[in-house]
C-alpha cells in the first residue's frame, strides 16, 4: 500500500528574514537548489512507494501551494486550508481523520515543508525501515545522527546505539545546553529529533484520543464542516478556533509509549537559521558561502547573499559573519546570533515597518506584482501575469490605472470594452472604472502599471468577478 505524505506548509520562518517574511515564508522561497523547500519536499516523497500528498496549508498559501506543485509536476490528493494556524497537532489531526474516513490503515507520513534532505534514496530507505515498526501499531519517529552539539534542536534518547532499524525512543530532549548536548553527542545514544512520522491513520488517531482527546471533537467537526472549494477543501472555521494550538510533540508524542525511532544518516537539515543555510551551501576553501551577485575579499566562514541581480553585496574581511541584502532590507549578524533574528522581526513589527513581514514582490493566484516606485500620489509597478490567468474584474475608489504592455500581450476590459493590447502599446483606466486584465497567451505577460490617485493601498479593491472566488480587499 503506498504511503500517504502528509505535508504541513503554514509556518512563517522569521529566522530567515529578510528573505523569508509572513507573506511569503521560506519554505516557498528558492532557498537552496533549483526549486523551492517546499517543491524539494513534494518531490523527495513522490514515485511509486508514495500516494498523491495531503498537504495543510493557510488560505493565504493556498494559490502559492497549487501552483508550486503544478510547476513540479505533481496533483494532490486534497489541500486541506486552515482557517488559522493552530501549530502542529490540529492539522495532522485533520489530516489523519480525512484519510481514516477512506481506510483507517492508511499509512501517513507527516513531514515538515521547509526542511533540506541531501540523500533522498537514503531517506526512502529510513522510511521503509519504519513499515516494519508501523505494522505492529506503533508510530515511527526518524532521528538525525547528529554531527555536532546543536542545542538548537530537541533529542531523541535510544536505549542502546542505533544502527539501521527501528528502536524503541527512551525519552524526548528538550533543546539542550551546550554542556548536555556536548555529553549526549559524545555517548552516542542520542539522535535529533528531525519532527517527522510514520503510523498508520487509525493508530495516530487512537493516539489522539488517548492523549489530547479535547483536540479530537473540534478538529473532526471542523473537517465535517467543511467545504470544497476550488480544488481546495476550507475546514470550518468556527469549529477550528476551538482547538487548542500546540505542537503534536506536547500534544500526542511526548506522552505516547508506542514510539519507535528510525535512524538517518543521509544529511538534513531544518534550515532554522542562516547559520544552517551557510552550513547547507557550498563554501570556498575560506568557509564562505555566497549567493547571487556576492564577492568576498579576505573573508572567512562567511555567508554573503544578495536577491536581487541589479544588487551587488561585496564583504571585506569579514569573519564569522551574515550578509543578506534585499532590494528593501539588509541584514547584517555575527554567525553566532543567527537564532536573534527573529528579534529584528518583532523590533520592525514594532516600529511598524511594514519589511517585518512583507516582501517587495507580493505573489497572486494569477501572479504576482512588485513596486517600482512610489510617491505621495503615484505608484509604479510591474505586473506579471501567467498565461491563461486572469485578474479579477475590480474598479477602485481612488486611484486612476495606466497600463502599458512589455512583453506578451493583454486582453483588457474597461468599463464593457474589450481590447487586446500588445507590446509597447497602452491603455487608461480611469478612476471607478470597472475593469480586468487577462493574458491569453502561452508565455507570462509584463506590463507596467502606473497608479495616479489620492489612496494608493492594496485593499481598494472592488471584486465584481474573481476565478480565484476570493473576497474584497487585498488578497481575500
Amino acid at each position: 500500500m503506498p504511503i500517504v505524505p502528509v505535508i504541513l506548509c503554514g509556518g512563517s520562518g522569521t529566522r530567515l528574514w529578510p528573505l523569508s517574511r509572513k507573506s511569503h515564508p521560506k519554505q516557498f522561497t528558492h532557498l537552496i537548489g533549483d526549486v523551492t523547500l517546499f517543491q524539494a519536499a513534494a518531490l523527495r516523497l513522490s514515485g511509486p512507494d508514495f500516494a498523491a500528498p495531503l498537504i495543510a496549508t493557510s488560505a493565504e498559501f493556498r494559490f502559492v501551494v497549487q501552483d508550486q506543485l503544478a510547476e513540479a509536476g505533481i496533483a494532490p490528493d486534497a489541500i486541506l486550508i486552515e482557517p488559522d494556524a493552530r501549530n502542529t497537532a490540529a492539522p495532522v489531526l485533520a489530516a489523519a481523520l480525512h484519510l481514516a474516513a477512506r481506510d483507517p490503515d492508511a499509512v501517513m507520513l507527516v513531514s515538515p515543508s521547509d526542511h533540506v534532505v541531501e540523500d533522498a534514496e537514503r531517506f526512502a530507505a529510513a522510511i521503509r525501515a519504519g513499515l516494519e515498526a508501523v505494522a505492529e501499531g506503533r508510530i515511527v519517529t526518524f532521528g538525525i545522527a547528529p554531527d555536532r552539539a546543536e542545542t538548537g534542536y530537541g533529542w531523541l534518547e535510544l536505549p542502546s546505539p542505533p544502527g539501521d532499524a527501528a528502536l524503541p525512543l527512551t525519552r524526548f530532549v528538550e533543546k539542550p545546553d551546550r554542556a548536555t548536548a556536548r555529553a549526549m553527542l559524545e555517548e552516542g545514544r542520542f539522535l535529533w529529533n528531525a519532527g517527522i512520522f510514520l503510523a498508520r491513520a487509525a493508530d495516530l488517531l487512537e493516539a489522539y484520543r488517548r492523549h489530547a482527546p479535547a483536540l479530537v471533537p473540534p478538529v473532526a467537526e471542523a473537517l465535517e464542516g467543511g467545504s470544497a472549494d476550488l480544488g481546495f477543501f476550507r475546514l470550518a472555521p468556527g469549529q477550528w478556533a476551538q482547538a487548542e494550538a500546540i505542537s503534536i510533540d506536547y500534544a500526542v508524542m511526548e506522552k505516547a509509549a508506542n514510539l519507535s525511532v528510525v535512524p538517518f544518516r543521509g544529511g538534513w537539515s531544518d534550515l532554522g537559521g542562516w547559520d544552517a543555510v551557510w552550513r547547507a551551501g557550498q563554501a570556498d576553501a575560506a568557509g564562505v558561502v555566497t549567493f547571487g551577485p556576492a564577492t568576498a575579499i579576505d573573508s572567512r566562514d562567511t555567508l554573503l547573499r544578495s536577491e536581487h541581480e541589479g544588487q551587488r553585496i561585496v564583504g571585506i574581511g569579514l569573519e564569522g559573519m551574515i550578509a543578506v541584502a534585499m532590494p528593501d532590507a539588509v541584514l547584517i549578524a555575527p554567525m553566532d546570533r543567527a537564532q536573534d533574528v527573529r528579534l529584528a522581526v518583532s523590533a520592525l513589527k514594532a516600529e511598524g515597518a511594514p519589511q517585518a513581514e512583507t516582501l517587495p514582490r507580493d505573489h497572486r493566484p494569477w501572479g504576482w506584482f512588485e513596486c517600482l516606485g512610489k510617491g505621495p500620489r503615484f505608484q509604479v509597478k510591474r505586473i506579471v501575469v501567467h498565461p491563461g490567468a486572469s485578474l479579477s474584474l475590480q474598479s477602485h475608489f481612488h486611484r486612476a490605472e495606466h497600463w502599458i504592455v512589455v512583453e506578451g500581450t493583454a486582453r483588457v476590459t474597461v468599463d464593457g470594452e474589450v481590447r487586446l493590447v500588445t507590446e509597447n502599446q497602452s491603455i487608461y483606466v480611469p478612476l471607478g472604472a470597472t475593469h480586468r486584465m487577462e493574458n491569453p497567451g502561452r508565455l507570462p505577460m509584463v506590463l507596467i502599471e502606473v497608479q495616479t490617485g489620492a489612496y494608493l493601498g492594496e485593499d481598494d479593491i472592488v471584486r465584481h468577478e474573481d476565478v480565484y472566488a476570493r473576497g474584497p480587499g487585498a488578497k481575500g
